[in-house]
């Protein structure tokens, strides 16, 4: 199995990397610098595309779109938010998803039955909404919807699509307090990962094998 892997060269993108290798698995893991993997700018039509490109014609099995940034943590309501923070949350967090997507739909079509997964986050529903990371809950809202939509589309042409809930988890985003490490993360998205099928696509699911509220 080719897994792709957005945003492998740390969190919880460098640990579903390793798990997958370390299962045996063919695994392409991106990096926006290219110091840490295959250079991958998901914000950059032209960075998708080169990438798509020296994949040459191999499948693409699983295609995890994890890259992803939360800019506003701390932000004051007040004076804070500032619109160019907004552009960059959204082309990395929506906008890059759907430009890898729709760069790998090649590949995906030659895989035997190809899934997408995508990495949002239970910030994303509208049964959690405590105030504040106005911008990194609205992006990751506008993942789950994204993911929900591709699922209609591409069900059609054999691609299951998942939306996950990775968990709280010990990165540089979700901190020292959070609830699990990495590792512990991969593990439960790499089995739902795999249960993913045609016919549970377009679930919110968490990282833990839970239905999640929209």
């Amino acid at each position: 199995m080719h897994v792709v892997i957005t945003g492998a060269n740390r969190g919880i993108g460098r640990a579903l990397a390793q798990g997958y290798a370390q299962a045996g698995e063919d695994v392409t893991g991106t990096a926006r610098s290219g110091d840490d993997g295959p250079r991958l700018d998901v914000t950059d039509p032209e960075s998708c595309a080169a990438f798509a490109r020296g994949l040459g014609d191999r499948a693409v099995d699983l295609l995890v779109c994890n890259a992803g940034v939360y800019p506003d943590k701390g932000q004051n309501l007040d004076t804070g938010y500032p619109p160019e923070m907004w552009a960059e949350a959204f082309a990395t967090n929506v906008t890059g998803v759907f430009l890898t997507v729709q760069a790998l739909l090649p590949h995906l079509a030659r895989a035997t039955a190809p899934k997408i997964a995508i990495i949002s986050s239970q910030m994303a529903s509208d049964s959690r909404a405590p105030g504040g990371s106005y911008i990194y809950r609205a992006s990751k809202a506008a993942a789950l919807n994204l993911g929900r939509n591709l699922a209609v589309d591409l069900g059609p042409r054999g691609i299951a699509v998942g939306i996950y809930h990775p968990g709280w988890v010990r990165t540089d985003m979700g901190g020292d307090a959070a609830d699990i490490g990495a590792a512990e993360a991969a593990k439960g998205l790499m089995s739902e990962f795999t249960a993913l099928s045609l016919a549970s696509t377009g679930a919110f699911r968490t990282w833990d094998g839970q239905d999640h509220p929209f």
